[in-house]
């Protein structure tokens, strides 16, 4: 079995001690992701920045690991405030207008009190 880990350099992953991704086997498993941009380590105030924010850091690990947003399968949301989802069904349904992968969404505490989104994916490879 080979193993190829995936980083955005976040210092998070440093410290936790975690990878944003890991490929094995032809799959591709993103961690729990929030809405940072990754360039200025700044969280936007808004679930929908935070949201567009985190699909772009699923989509370039994604892409690392050979994979695309159309390869995922399973999709795990984690929203503190569940009056503040609907705002990001537009976002959402838009990343997986293609795959439109199995989905749960959970409320519950993220990290940070900034964070009003998390989000977890599983892909498979050329799926």
């Amino acid at each position: 079995m080979t193993r190829k880990h995936i980083t955005t350099g976040s210092p998070f992953e440093r410290d936790i001690g975690y990878s944003r991704a890991v490929v094995v086997d032809g799959w591709v498993f993103v961690a729990g992701t929030t809405g940072y941009n990754y360039d200025t380590m700044i969280m936007p105030e808004s679930i929908e920045e935070q949201c567009e924010n985190t699909f772009k850091t699923i989509a370039k690990a994604l892409w690392e690991a050979g994979s695309r947003l159309d390869d995922v399968v399973r999709v795990t949301y984690i929203i503190p405030d569940k009056a503040e989802w609907p705002k990001c069904w537009p976002i959402t349904s838009k990343a997986f207008a293609n795959a439109r992968p199995a989905a749960t969404m959970i409320c519950a505490d993220l990290q940070s009190p900034d964070m009003k989104i998390e989000i977890e994916v599983t892909a498979k490879i050329g799926s």
